[in-house]
């Protein structure tokens, strides 16, 4: 009896001891179970619970934590161009979008305000606001000294190609067309062409060139861009091209090439009205599109959109108003994702058959970043008041801006500009450099 009474108690004990254990188990179970949920931010603990049972390895709880952290910090990490868009008023991102003409060869109350007011993110010179290298100098730097009150640097723009586009003050020697360069065949010297142009509006304090022309001069009636291009096929204008672009951008200036989708085949002049070209996607494809083509996969910063209806790709709008043209082929089949500028929207192309406050929203819904208008303070306020209005009113949405103003921001701080960067360069130095290069395309 006492024999069997022993070990009745052992037994007892040993199954206590069991259940002991076996709550100990459960409840450690339990502890761990809301550390996955708390890891992966999942307000469910079900599916937390499931992994649990699944796995079967509480060591798996902690070892989630440890690779999930450095991911969420990555997540957090602050993007500058993002964070500076998110300080910006609505007022200060249409701005932005704006690149405007200036009258005179000095800084007027109309551009003051212009400045102040609507906050314009750029600036474009014409060969009526040069006179001589010093006076073009201070213009521009009180151009930049007046943007010091708002909160994005400006772009100081010019057509500076070369031949007979030309902004340069009489004392910088001249540079020759893209067409006499072209014929030399060597992109060495069109890099060498690019270098040269960006260090001359670098002496004027520049930091945006509307260059290089990348139309193929394929009809030889075209009106308005004959020697400005390199040549007549697309190898030798995508070759000379974005051997130009490369120069430019190797001296810290801001290439914008242009005009998109190829303004090489017109006969009418878009600065006097529009023309038109009945090519069809295939027909530009295996010609005006090649260069362009080029550049994107160059990374080209900035693509200039010309104002020509192509009727076999959209016949209601030009180019430059174009959702097929803009949104459809250069933002999607291109998978171009820079800034895209138009052509200038006081030009005849435009204002005899839009008007400019419907051309603004059709540009911007078209996916272009920056409206180019050249010759009126009044256009510059059109633009600017109509775009505040369209975003107000839920015509456009405000995301569609911040794109844009995203776009802008990134190249402005890619290439550091600054209104407090001042003018750059040795003129005696320059002119003997660009002489030399010039007996060199002589020689060839």
């Amino acid at each position: 009896m006492n024999r069997s009474l022993r070990l009745k108690r052992n037994f007892r004990f040993v199954l206590v001891l069991s259940v002991i254990a076996t709550l100990s188990l459960v409840l450690a179970a339990c502890g761990q179970a809301p550390k996955p949920s708390t890891a992966t931010g999942n307000n469910n603990g079900t599916a937390a619970s499931q992994n649990q049972s699944t796995s079967g390895n509480n060591a798996a709880a902690p070892q989630d934590e440890v690779h999930e952290e450095p991911q969420d910090e990555t997540q957090e990490e602050i993007d500058p161009v993002k964070e500076q868009l998110q300080q910006l008023t609505l007022e200060e991102k249409v701005g932005q979008m704006i690149l405007a003409g200036v009258q005179g060869t000095a800084l007027d109350e109309q551009a003051k305000r212009m400045i102040a007011d609507q906050k314009i993110g750029g600036i474009i010179f014409y060969a009526n606001n040069v006179t001589t290298l010093q006076r073009t100098v201070a213009f521009v730097q009180s151009i930049k000294e007046a943007n010091q009150q708002n909160p994005v640097p400006i772009l100081m723009s010019v057509d500076q190609e070369g031949g007979k586009v030309s902004r340069m003050p009489e004392a910088v020697e001249s540079i020759p067309s893209n067409r006499k360069v072209g014929k030399t065949n060597d992109t060495k010297l069109a890099e060498k062409m690019g270098a040269l142009l960006a260090r001359q509006i670098k002496l004027a304090g520049f930091n945006v060139d509307f260059a290089p022309v990348l139309d193929i001069n394929s009809n030889p009636k075209n009106p308005v861009i004959g020697d400005r291009s390199f040549g007549t096929t697309a190898d030798l204008v995508t070759r000379m091209g974005i051997a130009e672009m490369k120069g430019l951008r190797s001296e810290g200036v801001i290439p914008v090439v242009k005009h998109f989708p190829g303004h090489g085949d017109t006969s009418v002049d878009s600065h006097l009205d529009l023309p038109v070209v009945n090519k069809s996607e295939k027909q530009l494809a295996e010609l005006e599109w090649i260069p362009f083509q080029a550049a994107v996969k160059q990374q080209a910063e900035a693509v200039m959109v010309a104002h020509i209806l192509f009727p076999k790709l959209d016949p209601n709008y030009p180019a430059s108003l174009s959702k097929v043209i803009i949104g459809d082929h250069l933002r999607g089949k291109f998978k171009y994702d820079g800034v895209v500028i138009t052509d200038d929207m006081s030009m005849g192309a435009i204002s005899k058959n839009y008007p400019l406050n419907k051309a603004a929203i059709a540009t911007v819904q078209a996916g272009s970043d920056i409206l180019l208008v050249a010759h009126s303070y009044e256009s510059a306020k059109t633009i600017f008041d109509t775009l505040i209005s369209a975003v107000k009113s839920g015509k456009i949405k405000e995301s569609r801006i911040d794109e844009s103003v995203y776009r802008i921001l990134a190249l402005k701080q890619h290439f550091k500009l600054s209104d407090d960067q001042k003018a750059t360069g040795d003129v005696k130095q320059l002119n003997a450099d660009i002489r030399s290069w010039r007996k060199q395309v002589d020689a060839r």
